[in-house]
């Protein structure tokens, strides 16, 4: 692997999704997460590499992926070109201020949006929010987890561009300045915290370390359980879900 010193942050994105994708419990845990508040036509923000897209397509779930890097779009459709649940693969930018414009086919259109690990990535996160409304039709829902507590800012987050770290209060503000009703709002990954803290802040690593992950992926099952333990009401990241 590159040395991090010497990584773009594009590189480094890249190499924290492929890290990712051996994780596969991680990304069913998060899938499940968010399956109960899916419905309808549904259209996947910053796909990536397609780890989290895969869960939707191991479960039947047909879906649209979207990504705002023409890379990652190629990426997509070479991974999906033979799976027909997977709709279309959009090179879509959620950060665009008239998206009427831009995408005039896909305003209205989807009764889920979701965003994983996106909008931190945002420096308009209200714009971000405000197109995802205009994505919906009416009652569809949106949904978004984002990394948590500003106190855990470190290495990493600076390394793939995070512009902040959210709570459950000002995730909240955020769906409700765009005008979403908030269904729920809840920790995610209580676990991970440790391991964030001492790998990004104690050790000053600018990257998620595979070996870490792999170990970590194995212990999903208890970690789990420990977010059941804590009543979701601590974690590393932090998920909203909002309804137009």
């Amino acid at each position: 692997m590159i040395p991090s010193t010497t990584m773009t942050p594009q590189e480094v994105g890249l190499s924290t999704l492929e890290n990712l994708s051996v994780a596969d419990r991680l990304n069913q845990w998060m899938f499940d997460s968010i399956r109960p508040y899916v419905k309808g036509a549904v259209l996947e923000i910053g796909s990536g590499i397609g780890n989290i897209s895969s869960c939707f397509v191991q479960n039947g779930i047909p879906l649209h992926v979207s990504d705002y890097s023409a890379d990652y779009c190629r990426m997509l459709q070479k991974k999906f070109d033979a799976e027909p649940l997977i709709r279309d693969v959009l090179h879509l930018d959620l950060a665009i201020p008239d998206i009427e414009s831009a995408y005039p086919k896909l305003i209205g259109k989807f009764n889920t949006v979701f965003a994983l690990n996106v909008v931190e990535h945002i420096l308009d996160h209200q714009l971000a929010l405000a197109n995802c409304y205009k994505l919906l039709a009416p009652g569809g829902r949106v949904i978004i987890l984002v990394p948590a507590y500003q106190a855990l800012y470190n290495g990493f987050d600076r390394e793939l561009e995070h512009y902040r770290r959210y709570t459950r209060s000002s995730l909240r503000k955020l769906l409700e300045s765009q005008r979403f009703k908030v269904m729920r709002t809840w920790h995610f990954n209580f676990a991970g915290i440790l391991g964030w803290f001492w790998s990004g802040t104690v050790m000053g690593k600018k990257t998620l370390p595979a070996g870490e992950l792999k170990f970590y992926n194995k212990l999903v099952p208890v970690f789990r359980v420990a977010d059941k333990v804590v009543g979701n009401l601590v974690g590393l990241s932090v998920i909203g879900v909002g309804e137009k």
